[in-house]
């Protein structure tokens, strides 16, 4: 039922929808992710070709060969040539065709086979961690930008009553200049100050625009028409980062630099197999075919012999001019790149964490000071209203008192959202955002 659900969902344009709906339905869309999945199956392959290769191969060979004089169908012992009669009945040709079977397997080789397995066990685990970690970061994607388009639209909404207001402050103006009671001039700037607020507002509008198509692209959907509110409870933040990074093992950009280490020194173990003697096994079975010769007493007659062998074969490097200790080397300089690599993640998650902690405490006081300064800004509003009224201030006072509460609404708005945008953040660092 829940797929049949999300098939309607992902046919048709998406009307008002939540935020966990959209993560779902990019979970199970976005290119990325189909991606990450992909590199799994990638490294499992990976690792059969490995396992595989421990196992040797079964290879079904055919070969011609033309001599300028004849040759045999089988090799032959002098034992067997001593006997005229049976020397006289040895087939013999010029065009040698030959069938078979062959089985070829390594025995030893240094352990190098091994650690190959091993090795590509370890890419399976990255290739996991990876894809857990791509879902992270489309979900704090999807989050940042839903939030955006809620705090644009809040400020729309703000900006639509602030234009409503100056519409009707513009009328109001109208009318007492008929009367005589107020100046031409203080028409032309409440007129000014409106069209200003109006191109401001199709601004706005065409953000949001941008950023629901954006959103669209990043889920993997049509359109998205509407998007449901969510509620956002600013609160005092108190993060201890010196205990996050301590139980950061766990996080999955920390477990893929262990990963890597260990498949490094995986990698140095293989190389030293250079070292070590190679040794395998090769066997054949098969038939020889050809047409006797001119030479042959049976000259013309089509004739095949049965050949098969089975043999151990051994390599042992004495000297390669360096190139199995560059080799070595090589490796090593590889592991310790994967520790350096290890380090500076943690190092640059303490960063990460650290910042993401300062944001969200500056949104905090940010949101509070916004707070404080709307109560104000409302109050000097109506204050200068009375005193236009009463043609104690000039229209640009009480426009300017207008603005600046119009203003911190905007602002508050906006330091409201941030704040939880830093909260989805921090939990895209510690990889609590798909829990």
């Amino acid at each position: 039922m829940k797929k049949i659900v999300l098939g309607i969902l992902l046919s048709y344009p998406l009307l008002a929808t939540s935020l966990p709906e959209l993560v779902r339905i990019g979970i199970a869309k976005n290119t990325l992710i189909k991606k990450s999945k992909l590199d799994i199956e990638y490294a499992k392959e990976g690792k059969i070709i490995n396992q595989a290769n421990k196992l040797g191969s079964i290879d079904l060979v055919a070969s011609y060969t033309h001599f300028n004089l004849p040759r045999t169908l089988a090799p032959l012992t002098p034992a067997t040539m001593k006997d005229p009669v049976t020397a006289s009945n040895v087939a013999t040709t010029k065009d040698l065709f030959g069938t078979g079977v062959s089985y070829s397997v390594p025995l030893f080789t240094g352990f190098a086979l091994t650690k190959d397995i091993e090795m590509s066990s370890i890419s399976i685990e990255i290739a996991r961690s990876k894809r857990e970690l791509t879902q992270e970061q489309l979900v704090y994607n999807i989050r940042s930008l839903y939030l955006s388009i809620l705090a644009l639209k809040e400020i729309y909404h703000a900006q639509q009553n602030y234009v409503k207001t100056l519409q009707k402050l513009v009328h109001q103006i109208e009318d007492e200049v008929k009367f005589g009671r107020k100046a031409q001039i203080d028409l032309l700037k409440a007129q000014s100050d409106l069209q200003g607020n109006l191109s401001y507002l199709e601004v706005i509008e065409g953000n949001i625009a941008i950023s629901k198509a954006s959103l669209s692209s990043l889920v993997g959907v049509e359109h998205i028409d509407s998007i449901k509110p969510i509620r956002v409870s600013v609160t005092k933040p108190s993060y201890a980062i010196d205990r996050l990074i301590s139980d950061s093992d766990h996080l999955k950009r920390i477990e893929i630099t262990n990963l890597n280490l260990k498949k490094a020194s995986k990698g140095v173990d293989k190389s030293r197999a250079s070292k070590l003697p190679q040794v395998s096994l090769n066997s054949y079975y098969g038939y020889n075919y050809g047409v006797n010769d001119e030479s042959n007493v049976h000259s013309g007659e089509f004739d095949s012999k049965n050949n098969w062998q089975i043999g151990l074969n051994a390599k042992w490097n004495l000297f390669d001019f360096g190139k199995s200790d560059a080799s070595i080397q090589k490796a090593k300089i590889g592991k310790m790149k994967a520790d350096l690599d290890r380090r500076q993640a943690l190092l640059d998650l303490k960063k990460s964490l650290t910042e993401a902690s300062e944001r969200i405490k500056q949104e905090y006081a940010n949101y509070q000071g916004n707070l404080k300064q709307l109560s104000l800004t409302q109050k000097s509003e109506k204050i200068e209203r009375v005193r236009y009224k009463n043609g104690v201030s000039t229209i640009n006072d009480f426009l300017y008192a207008k603005s600046k509460t119009h203003l911190a609404k905007a602002k508050l708005i906006e330091s409201k959202y941030n704040y939880q945008k830093g909260k989805y953040y921090m939990n895209y660092l510690l990889e609590r955002g798909t829990k």
